[in-house]
C-alpha cells in the first residue's frame, strides 16, 4: 500500500473523479484503530477504466460505518469528501452517514 499525503489529496480525488458513481464494495474493521474500505471506481490515468481501490485508515479516532449488506444502497453519485486539517484525515461519503477520522491513509489499486 502507498501512503496518501495531505498535499496529494486534490490530485488523488481528481484522478478518481472524486469517486463519483463509484461502487462501495466492502468495509473491513481490522482492529479498533484500522479500517479498510474497498471501492470500484474510474481512474483518469487509465482512460477512465474501472479499477478496485482500497483505502486503509490507520490511527482511527472516530468512525461511523455502514453494514456491508447495506453498501449497495449507498448513493455514490456525488462521490466522497477527503480532507486533512494538518492533524487528521476526514473521510465522508457525501450522501451517506459513513465517515472516518484517522491519522494516516494508504491506498492500493487492484483489478476491477
Amino acid at each position: 500500500m502507498q501512503p496518501l499525503f495531505s498535499n496529494k489529496l486534490t490530485n488523488f480525488l481528481n484522478r478518481f473523479v472524486n469517486f463519483e458513481g463509484a461502487q462501495f464494495r466492502n468495509i473491513e474493521t481490522i482492529n479498533p484503530t484500522t479500517i479498510t474500505l474497498t471501492f470500484a471506481t474510474q481512474d483518469k490515468n487509465r482512460g477512465y477504466d474501472w479499477i478496485s481501490l482500497k483505502l486503509k485508515f490507520s490511527g482511527v479516532s472516530d468512525a461511523s460505518l455502514i453494514e456491508n449488506n447495506k453498501l449497495p444502497f449507498v448513493d455514490m453519485s456525488d462521490g466522497i469528501s477527503l480532507e486533512n486539517n494538518g492533524t487528521f484525515f476526514a473521510f465522508k461519503t457525501k450522501n451517506s452517514t459513513c465517515q472516518i477520522k484517522s491519522s494516516t491513509i494508504k491506498f492500493e489499486e487492484g483489478q476491477f
